[in-house]
């Protein structure tokens, strides 16, 4: 090769060198709304063009100018830490974008629908009817908190479809990355992975959202890995919608039986309800290969410190009558343990849950540096001393929703300012503030955490304050950032669609339920039984129910399970005399709520019993005085309803399985019992040769496991207490203090009983927890 064609040939080969070496290192590809770029070893970026957003080259990596300031700021920079970004941004942020990011929305539906509670919902100032606008557009309200008062922290209940989620999740990143410095909205959800009974299940098929049965189910099986993987399907659906924070787990103990809100907790064990809560945190936030945060990751906020589940004769603290945690056996450690030891010592990288809410309730007594007997939320000794202080939590502390709103009586579904009805809205913002909070459950109005940031000023200083305000700011952009919204928060709607609800994730769902259900009795070996019996299964009465908003839903007659599900394995017949066997299909006792206006009007102090049992029942045996003193929005009330009687709304439930046992006469009758709280079974088990009691499943869960197809499995969460006597002479803080029930075959119904084929069951998660 000549001289002169040898220096030309490396030259070319230099530059092609030199070429290559500048090549970009990232693709970009145009998707349905927005463009998605993918950083070769870096973050998948998601921008819609009309945000004014622009991609800046540096090192040859795309970063999103998201300020749109034309340089890369230390908090667009996705190669430095997590920690570091939130820091330079919440420096950035004025006062009034702080407070935004403090707010946390009222409840949200798409199309808008759940949230005319709270008002009108309007499109472009018309209805959705009247305007035309598409059911994954913002509504006026949602445009106008997200840009007027700075909030990027939306509450969403139900939606039309996960296409429309999906969609409407795109329309509100879009909305929120034009504005300032472009942070994305963090939309969150309470559980939405419920059953519907009467669904039929088929492996080859898909659904909307994958079905299982709620926690206290879950827990039912003692299956801490099942438990986990809950956790990891149920995340991967819900960033396919757009959710990024799971308003879950509900980890109070159940050691109060009488609690309205008992089935959203994980029993009464505080051993299990640590070890459920752990995998079901480091089933959310956890990304697909554990490396710790990331694309898949859901921010899992627990609740409710520091434990909501000894509330005072079983009232819940969502009306004033219930506004009092009590702690009779001095149990407050129990309590809190699912916290220290489950949600916030993961076996996962994410180490903690990111986020935790206080309880509406006054713990009382339990301040014991301050003596402020306050809801948690209010109070600077339990959250600043103890959770931040004893236990080192750094994550967001966020309110439970409305607590800083004002009430006008006890038993309205109003504010929950429970301990400070006497501070104006505002005062109760500071109050919050100061005792170490982050953010505001409910409230979509920036006006009181600015006033409220006007009153720190005056007490402290505008520099305490602008550093108070920045360190919430950290927090709260930190779990953000978490789950890399700030690179990508937008959804491909085709890929949510074949996401949520997909034939694996629904058949893991549905084998969780039938491993789920307990097999509580099992006369003589009755069960399974073989299919194509003839079957009766008798109409079941449903009471009227009053929601709290006060929408009435009539009372009405129907079938407990659906037939055609039923038909497919038994044959149905109507006549009793026919049948093989008879399937009756009630719920645990309706006892009420604790409170009764009627009483008050009567003269009365309006405190009723809360009843577990279907008869009437007479409080003989209750407490003479209150155990926490003082009452929100009047002086101290006794709250004691020695003496008094109630009876449970479905009552029927109770005649409608003994009617049948007279009907069936020798023959046999199974029991399934969709059971919301502990119950006494004496009333109903003497005619039942079979008892199978659930939380929350498909009936052909429950035709799998009567026919044989599967095997029982779960175990009880909590004890079924013997009689009402026992329940009120248990502590509400002390678990498993009940004489447990015991039936005509000599079982009895306590913590960690269940049943299979051959018998009690006696395994390794007995042997663990029992």
């Amino acid at each position: 090769m000549k001289l002169k064609d040898r220096f030309f040939l490396q030259f070319f080969l230099v530059g092609v060198l030199v070429l290559s070496g500048c090549k970009p290192k990232y693709t970009t590809e145009e998707k349905e709304g927005f463009v998605l770029i993918k950083n070769k070893e870096g973050k998948t970026l998601g921008y819609n063009t009309n945000s004014g957003v622009r991609i800046l080259e540096v090192d040859r990596f795309a970063f999103k100018d998201l300020n749109k300031n034309g340089q890369l700021d230390a908090y667009e920079d996705w190669r430095l830490p997590v920690e570091e970004r939130a820091k330079d941004l919440s420096k950035k942020l004025s006062t009034e974008e702080i407070a935004g990011l403090m707010l946390y929305s009222s409840h949200q539906s798409i199309p808008g629908g759940a949230n005319r509670a709270f008002g009108p919902v309007t499109y472009n100032g018309k209805s959705f009817a009247e305007s035309g606008a598409l059911a994954s557009d913002l509504s006026d309200a949602q445009k106008e908190f997200l840009e007027k008062d700075n909030l990027r922290h939306v509450l969403i209940t139900t939606v039309e479809s996960p296409g429309i989620a999906a969609q409407w999740n795109n329309n509100a990143q879009a909305f929120a990355e034009k504005l300032g410095f472009g942070i994305p909205v963090n939309t969150s959800s309470d559980p939405r992975h419920g059953s519907d009974a009467s669904a039929e299940f088929n492996a080859g098929a898909g659904g909307k959202i994958s079905m299982w049965p709620h926690s206290l189910g879950l827990t039912a099986t003692f299956d801490i890995d099942l438990m986990k993987q809950f956790g990891e399907i149920a995340s991967k659906e819900y960033r396919a919608l757009g959710i990024t924070t799971a308003l879950s787990p509900q980890i109070d103990l159940g050691t109060e039986p009488r609690w309205y809100r008992y089935p959203g907790t994980m029993g009464e064990d505080p051993n299990l309800a640590a070890a459920m809560a752990r995998a079901y945190v480091d089933g959310f936030q956890s990304s697909n290969d554990n490396s710790g945060w990331g694309f898949q990751s859901v921010n899992a906020m627990v609740k409710h410190w520091p434990g909501g589940g000894p509330e005072e004769g079983g009232r819940d603290g969502h009306f004033g009558y219930g506004a009092y945690a009590v702690y009779p056996g001095n149990n407050f450690k129990d309590h809190i343990k699912p916290f220290t030891e489950g949600a916030f010592k993961l076996e996962g990288p994410t180490k903690m849950a990111s986020a935790v809410m206080p309880y509406y309730t006054i713990s009382f007594g339990q301040d014991t540096k301050n003596n402020d007997n306050v809801a948690n939320g209010f109070n600077k000794y339990l959250i600043t001393d103890v959770l931040r202080g004893q236990y080192g939590y750094e994550g967001v502390l966020c309110t439970d929703w409305g607590i800083t709103r004002d009430i006008s009586a006890i038993d309205v579904f109003e504010g929950k300012p429970w301990g400070v009805e006497q501070l104006t809205e505002a005062e109760r913002h500071f109050k919050v503030i100061e005792a170490g909070m982050d953010q505001f459950g409910g409230n979509n109005d920036i006006g009181p955490i600015l006033e409220a940031y006007q009153m720190g000023v005056t007490a402290h200083g505008e520099a305490y304050m602008r550093i108070r305000f920045e360190t919430s700011a950290v927090r709260l952009l930190r779990n953000i950032f978490n789950v890399d919204l700030f690179e990508n928060p937008y959804l491909e709607v085709s890929e949510t669609e074949k996401t949520v609800g997909n034939p694996n994730f629904m058949q893991a769902g549905f084998e969780a339920q039938v491993k789920s259900v307990i097999l509580l009795k099992n006369q003589d070996k009755t069960l399974p039984l073989k299919a194509r019996l003839k079957v009766y299964v008798p109409q079941r009465y449903v009471p009227s129910t009053k929601n709290w908003w006060g929408i009435v839903t009539p009372a009405k007659t129907e079938y407990p399970f659906n037939l055609e599900i039923v038909k497919k394995y038994f044959e149905v017949v109507e006549n009793p005399a026919e049948a093989d066997f008879a399937l009756v299909g009630i719920k645990s006792p309706d006892g009420g709520v604790g409170y009764d206006r009627a009483d008050l009007e009567k003269g009365g102090n309006g405190y009723v019993p809360i009843t577990l049992q279907y008869g009437e029942y007479t409080a003989s045996t209750a407490r003479e005085v209150s155990l926490a003193g003082g009452s929100p929005l009047e002086n101290f009330t006794n709250r004691s309803y020695k003496g008094k009687k109630v009876i449970a709304s479905n009552h029927s439930d109770m005649k409608l399985v003994n009617d049948t046992k007279k009907l069936m006469g020798n023959k046999p009758v199974i029991v399934s019992i969709n059971v919301s709280n502990p119950m006494v079974f004496s009333e109903i088990e003497p005619s039942a040769s079979g008892i199978l009691v659930h939380m929350g499943v498909q009936d052909q869960a429950l035709m799998d496991l009567i026919t044989g197809q599967s095997e029982p499995y779960g175990l009880l969460p909590f004890q079924m207490p013997a009689d009402m006597l026992t329940v009120e002479a248990q502590k509400e803080d002390v678990p498993r203090d009940m004489t447990p029930f015991t039936d005509t075959e000599g079982n009895t119904y306590d913590f960690a009983f269940g049943l299979n084929w051959e018998g009690i069951i006696n395994d390794e998660r007995v042997t663990k927890y029992k």
